[in-house]
């Protein structure tokens, strides 16, 4: 009760913040507020239990029941030299797979402009990391690929960015580390993203964060280096493609031998194809391997040997648009582990594959 009555005074004083004109008393200025809501119904073949969160839970996690993903409100104010964000939600995605700690802010962070196409902003801010966005509203597909679950969803610290024009961009980034908001030992992490378009159909981004997430009382060095390559191409005006690489490094990370180098790798493959003005059909297939499970976890496999996760899945859906501002999704998706993973639960049994289906509604203004 004590989160709804924050969130309701929130958006009260927001609101009353908006009314009360603050902002635009020049053409220089704006106030925006704006929100967004998404609720689901899901099914899982993996018996979890009726209410608990799915495994690689993020969007739409519990299965039988009509749930609420996300309620946000943005609160944006910019003029020619400051501008400032804050986002505050609640729901299933922020209760299962956000901060603990500032758990109802999805964004909060200012910024000055002091030279020429080049921005200082600090505050907590959504990540730059991945393939795919955080929120199914920004995404082809509302649920999540397994390898966007485990890379870092928030963060906080400060990014200086320089845009020239809008067709580069260039931020550097100095967080307190990976997929926190309070910092965990003394040592910072720092990143930098990079986008350009080359023309009016492709763009590539590059993306990266560097850093060591260890408590200071260990000692060995456990330097992480994540990188994402992202290519967004527009076939035709109704056939596009998101295609993401990635891969993770991790110093003295091995399962057997602790001085080995572990690494993960993931790759997602994304089409959307859009069959009529107002309705889409889309598909993903998706990879990831964790050998050493330094991301994902060690877990004892069928063949009692230790390992990390290594799966591939396949997702397909519709979307239908009755708005500009808003969606109705029909998707499923078969998500395989490694033969020897089997890690899921269906029909009195363990196996190594689980099915799901979810229709999402959402709407943003």
């Amino acid at each position: 009760m004590q989160h709804y009555r924050i969130l309701s005074v929130a958006i009260v004083l927001l609101m009353a913040f908006n009314c009360n004109g603050q902002g635009k008393d020049s053409t220089a200025s704006e106030f925006k507020l704006s929100g967004y809501a998404d609720a689901y119904y899901a099914r899982y073949s993996d018996s979890v239990g009726q209410g608990n969160y799915q495994k690689f839970a993020a969007v739409s996690p519990r299965s039988g029941q009509f749930g609420l993903n996300i309620i946000q409100l943005t609160a944006q104010y910019t003029s020619s030299n400051i501008k400032a964000t804050a986002t505050l939600q609640y729901g299933d995605i922020p209760a299962s797979a956000w901060s603990p700690v500032f758990n109802m802010i999805q964004e909060a962070n200012v910024g000055v402009k002091f030279a020429k196409h080049l921005w200082l902003e600090a505050g907590f801010f959504k990540t730059h990391i991945g393939t795919e966005a955080l929120l199914p509203k920004d995404n082809f597909i509302s649920s999540l690929a397994v390898i966007t679950v485990y890379e870092p969803w928030f963060q906080s610290g400060a990014k200086l960015t320089y845009v020239p024009s809008d067709k580069f961009m260039f931020c550097l980034h100095v967080l307190n580390g990976y997929n926190i908001f309070v910092d965990n030992n003394r040592r910072k992490s720092v990143g930098i993203s990079f986008l350009y378009t080359i023309n009016d159909k492709v763009n590539i981004g590059y993306y990266n964060l560097v850093g060591d997430e260890m408590p200071d009382s260990i000692k060995t060095s456990h330097i992480r280096f994540l990188n994402n390559i992202v290519f967004n191409y527009q076939f035709t005006p109704k056939l596009k493609a998101l295609v993401g690489f990635d891969y993770i490094g991790q110093q003295n990370s091995g399962i057997v031998d602790p001085s080995k180098f572990a690494s993960v790798y993931s790759a997602i493959v994304t089409l959307r194809y859009q069959a009529i003005k107002k309705l889409g059909i889309y598909g993903r297939f998706e990879m990831m391997s964790d050998h050493e499970g330094f991301l994902t976890g060690v877990i004892k496999d069928a063949n009692n040997q230790l390992t990390g996760y290594k799966l591939t899945g396949a997702t397909l859906g519709l979307e239908l648009k009755p708005t500009e501002n808003s969606y109705i999704r029909l998707e499923g998706r078969d998500l395989m582990m490694d033969n020897a993973q089997k890690i899921f639960y269906t029909d009195g049994k363990f196996t190594n594959s689980r099915y799901e289906a979810m229709v999402n509604i959402g709407m943003w203004f």
